[in-house]
């Protein structure tokens, strides 16, 4: 068996308050009735959409339904800013939340989109970031948080093989201009911030070419 490093497994607990257990009590058959209002963007099947010309929508298929919980909790109290999502949010109670990770995350994935037409130097800078990081830019690895495969580590560190290229691309300048930071010890802000925007790019395209997290 493969151990975390015990910094991960500190970190991990830290950011587990009672949504993160309280997930586990989700009806999925309750959250796929309280979904509905999610269709229109994340798709019925839970596989968003990439729009290379503007918002990107996440594959939700396949996440963990602790981290989904709290991505859904954040956007309620404003700890995760986004004009779209916080109204869909807030119409959800705490049961709901539960209710809804649950869905979501008994779902599967489908195979990302964005990097299919990357040229090979992007690919292989995008490898090299993910797999195993620019230390001459003190860039870590992708993996050395989201796990073997990049396919998810618990509830504090989301699976991001397949997911689409214009999400991950958003986020990660996101987490680099700080209008993201509900990540663990500010830990994809210091990562994002040390990366270029050829960096972003390449990294996001090769992850959504990559095998979605199996569930």
């Amino acid at each position: 068996m493969k151990l975390l490093p015990i910094t991960l497994i500190a970190i991990g607990a830290a950011a587990l308050p009672g949504w993160a257990f309280a997930a586990t009590d989700g009806d999925p058959q309750k959250g796929k009735e309280a979904a509905v209002v999610c269709v229109a963007c994340h798709q019925a099947d839970g596989t968003g959409k990439n729009n290379p010309n503007g918002e990107s929508w996440p594959q939700l298929a396949g996440l963990d339904a602790a981290y989904l919980a709290k991505q859904l909790s954040d956007y309620k109290s404003g700890q995760r800013e986004n004009a779209t999502m916080k109204p869909f949010a807030n119409m959800l109670s705490e049961q709901q939340v539960a209710d809804v990770a649950a869905y979501y995350s008994q779902l599967t994935p489908s195979q990302g989109q964005g990097g299919e037409n990357a040229d090979e130097a992007t690919l292989a800078r995008g490898e090299m970031l993910a797999q195993r990081g620019d230390w001459a830019d003190y860039i870590v690895s992708c993996k050395s948080c989201h796990g073997p495969g990049n396919q998810g580590a618990g509830e504090a560190f989301p699976g991001i093989a397949g997911q689409h290229a214009g999400y991950i691309e958003a986020q990660l300048k996101a987490w680099q201009a700080g209008t993201r930071k509900n990540d663990p010890q500010d830990l994809m802000g210091t990562i994002a911030r040390r990366m270029s925007d050829e960096d972003i790019r390449a990294v996001a395209a090769w992850l959504s070419t990559q095998p979605p997290q199996s569930n």
